[in-house]
Parts: C-alpha cells; sequence; structure tokens
C-alpha cells in the first residue's frame, strides 16, 4: 500500500501558473502583478510545453509528492511506481528513470514529455497560488476525514488526518513561517494520534474544530481581497481539481475502486474546489455568463461521482469522463482568468 498518498501542487506547476496566468511584469498600473524570476522563467522554459491552460506540464520526479506521481502510475498501470520513483531518487535527467530500472523504454516513452527534474523559484500572486492550494488540499482532507469520523470509521478517517501533516506541511512550512503563521504541525499530529489511540474520546471532535480553524487561519494570513479575487481563486480551484483527477485515476483499476484512499481523497478535493467557486460564482458570471455556466453545470456532474466518503460498490464515472469534466472546468476558468488578468493592465 502506498504509504503516503497526498498530492501537493508541484514546483513545475506552480513554474506555469506563474508564467501563463502572469505574463506581465509590474507597473504602475498593475503595481501587483507577479514577477517570473530568471531561474523560474528558464526552469519552466525547460520543464513544460505549456499552450494556454490545456498544456502537459512536466512533473519534476525529485520533488513531486507520491499523488503526483499517480498520474504516472494511473497511465502505465504499473502498481506502486510512485513508490518506486521516490525510492530511486535523486535522477540527473528524465532519462534515469530508464537507467536506474525504474521503468522500461517503452515505458518512458509513453511518459516522457511530462517528466522533468529542474527546481522552480516561485514569486508573487504564482506563489500565494501555490499557498493556498497546498492549505486547500489540507481542507480536503480533513473534510473526508470529518465524514469518516462522523460514520464511525476511524481507521479509515485516520490517513486523511495524517496526510496533511506527513506530505504536505513540510512543503508549505517556510511559507507558514514568512506570513508568521503559528505552528499547527503540532495540533495535527495530536488529533491523528488521539483518532489511532481513542477515536471516540470527546477530545477528538475539539481537537478536529482546532485542526480545521488553524489551516483556515493559515488561509487568513492571504489578504482578503486577493482571496475573492475570480481570478486568484480559480488558479487555485484548478490545481484541487488536478490534484482529484490524478487521484481518482489512481483509485481505479480494472473498471473497480481498488484503492478507497486515493477516491476519499479526490473526493475532498473536489468538494473543498466546488465550496470555493460558489464563493466566487456571482462574479464570474459577471465577467462571463457562459464560462460560469459551464463550470457550474461540470461541476454539478463531478460531484456525483463521490455519493458518499466509502467508495460505491462500482465507479459512478470512469477517469477518462472525470477528466473531460475537469478540463471543462478549467478550460472555462481559463477565460475568466485571462480577462481578469487583460482588465488588471489597463
Amino acid at each position: 500500500m502506498i504509504k503516503f498518498r497526498y498530492i501537493c501542487l508541484t514546483v513545475a506547476t506552480a513554474a506555469i501558473i506563474t508564467l501563463s496566468s502572469c505574463s506581465s511584469t509590474p507597473t504602475a498600473e498593475n503595481p501587483s502583478a507577479p514577477v517570473a524570476t530568471p531561474q523560474a522563467t528558464e526552469a519552466a522554459a525547460n520543464n513544460s510545453s505549456h499552450s494556454g491552460h490545456g498544456g502537459k506540464e512536466k512533473i519534476n520526479i525529485n520533488t513531486a509528492i507520491l499523488s503526483e506521481l499517480d498520474k504516472f502510475e494511473a497511465k502505465l498501470g504499473v502498481p506502486a511506481l510512485s513508490n518506486k520513483i521516490q525510492a530511486n531518487r535523486p535522477y540527473g535527467s528524465p532519462e534515469d528513470l530508464v537507467t536506474k530500472k525504474v521503468i522500461t523504454q517503452e515505458q518512458f516513452d509513453q511518459i516522457k514529455d511530462q517528466v522533468g527534474v529542474q527546481e522552480v523559484v516561485l514569486t508573487g500572486e504564482a506563489k500565494d497560488v501555490d499557498y493556498m492550494s497546498k492549505l486547500g488540499l489540507m481542507k480536503g482532507h480533513l473534510l473526508v476525514a470529518k465524514e469518516l469520523l462522523d460514520q464511525n470509521q476511524p481507521k479509515q478517517a485516520e490517513p486523511h488526518i495524517g496526510h496533511p501533516v506527513e506530505e504536505i506541511y513540510v512543503d508549505v512550512e517556510d511559507q507558514l513561517n514568512e506570513r508568521k503563521v503559528k505552528e499547527f504541525k503540532t495540533t495535527l499530529v495530536s488529533l491523528q494520534d488521539l483518532v489511532k489511540s481513542s477515536p471516540k474520546d470527546s477530545k477528538v471532535k475539539t481537537n478536529f474544530t482546532s485542526s480545521v480553524a488553524a489551516v483556515d487561519g493559515a488561509i487568513a494570513a492571504l489578504p482578503a481581497p486577493e482571496r475573492s479575487k475570480p481570478g486568484f481563486v480559480l488558479q487555485v480551484i484548478n490545481e484541487l481539481l488536478d490534484a482529484a483527477n490524478s487521484e481518482y485515476g489512481a483509485a481505479i483499476a480494472d473498471g473497480k475502486i481498488s484503492a478507497a484512499i486515493e477516491y476519499q481523497d479526490s473526493r475532498g478535493f473536489v468538494i473543498y474546489a466546488n465550496e470555493l467557486y460558489k464563493g466566487i460564482s456571482s462574479q464570474v458570471a459577471q465577467q462571463d455568463a457562459q464560462a460560469d455556466k459551464a463550470i457550474n453545470t461540470s461541476f454539478a456532474e463531478l460531484v456525483k461521482v463521490w455519493p458518499a466518503a466509502i467508495p460505491p460498490a462500482k465507479p459512478v464515472k470512469t477517469p477518462e469522463d472525470v477528466t473531460k469534466l475537469v478540463k471543462t472546468i478549467e478550460e472555462n476558468s481559463q477565460k475568466v482568468i485571462d480577462k481578469s488578468s487583460s482588465q488588471a493592465q489597463r
């Protein structure tokens, strides 16, 4: 079983956001425009064939977390491939996947356009998107953990409390410190330990409330105007949906839901992404009514894929169906993001 099943926003993906969502530099009219550093620009150029939002994104195999690597596992159908990639780090080049016998040359040829090894420095809005996306993934985990606890399923809930600690916190810790957010890793660890040892203890509910409040407080470290901007929130939503799409693909094998944890991960991410969209839907409708309608319609279909926290006997939709819905949301989101960017530059 995969030990850590969690997706976080990879640096390569974030670099693409830097370049695609903000092609301008700060000006008097637009002083808040994010800046792509020379390192980020060069790395992104080498790591992406991005063309608009729909381009393929490179995954940094030296830094990507297991859930992001699950994209390769789902595509190639190789069990535990994510763990094998992680165990053979570091890689000097993408081709090392073959020379280190992680995968065959034939398998590598299927994913080579998506493999990267370089690191990227984030600045400006891209850094904020990365930060809120990671915290959003934490929220998704905790949402589904709460559902499972309410259904008296502590063993299934526990991993979703552990993943924010084991896979995400370390990835966002520097930013938490920069933004002077009070440390809350201890709170999450305490909750996880309590659910493991005494799931019926009355303290579980109190500690859970504290954990959610801590994540919400970390999100609130971002300026309120930024958190309410459609263009910004849509970028976060797209990252959450990319994560959900990857997890759902890893959850399905031979037409069955073979990995309940990945199914639950993806459910939590979609639920939170949908919540975020509801908060900006009216603003999006004012900018582009058709895009808003398409996004809402797709979300309505998407949430049906996860009828409950406990997986159904048979998948509601195939991974391909989910990918189509996610892409529809992303494509229409990009229209709004581009329009917002154009208006900000005027």
